[in-house]
């Protein structure tokens, strides 16, 4: 993790989160992730490299909603990697296990305006487009905004094919 993405200030800031300074912090927060798996609304997952086992990245339920039975996506990718199709295969392995082995029935992720690679990988999934949310993203460091740009897919609309 920390050699490949969360380290990074620009992988971390199009993913919304501090870049991680140590393997102090990484480990801190790792300690706080596996603690999390006890309760039953906790999901991620690392990206890794079928070949040399390296954590390229990591997708995650950033928030579940166990009352109606949703949760929304988030994703990142360390920079050397994107575009070359792991977070869609991520995320289209994610819609599957959401699908096939959780009561969850609608998954829901937006990227931000300005975060063209995130947009690719939504329109590649099995999601569809949904909406925008015109200039509701406000970057404090810079005074700009920016939209929110929906993509869904609900348990009825997937295929239950992983290979799409």
């Amino acid at each position: 993790m920390y050699a490949y993405w969360i380290s990074d200030p620009l992988v971390q800031e199009d993913y919304g989160e501090p870049a991680y300074r140590s393997i102090a912090e990484v480990n801190a927060l790792l300690e706080k992730w596996m603690a999390s798996y006890e309760r039953a609304d906790f999901y991620r997952w690392a990206i890794v490299l079928k070949d040399s086992g390296d954590c390229i990245g990591q997708i995650a339920f950033c928030s579940v909603d166990t009352a109606h039975r949703y949760a929304d996506l988030e994703y990142c990718i360390d920079a050397a990697s994107q575009n070359q199709g792991y977070a869609a295969e991520a995320l289209e392995a994610v819609i599957h296990y959401t699908f096939t082995h959780t009561g969850i029935h609608r998954l829901q992720a937006f990227h931000r305006g300005r975060n063209a690679s995130s947009g690719r990988v939504l329109r590649k999934s099995s999601m569809k487009y949904e909406g925008t949310l015109r200039q509701s993203f406000y970057y404090a460091d810079s005074g700009e905004y920016d939209d929110r740009i929906y993509y869904g897919i609900t348990k009825g609309e997937y295929s239950g094919d992983l290979h799409r």
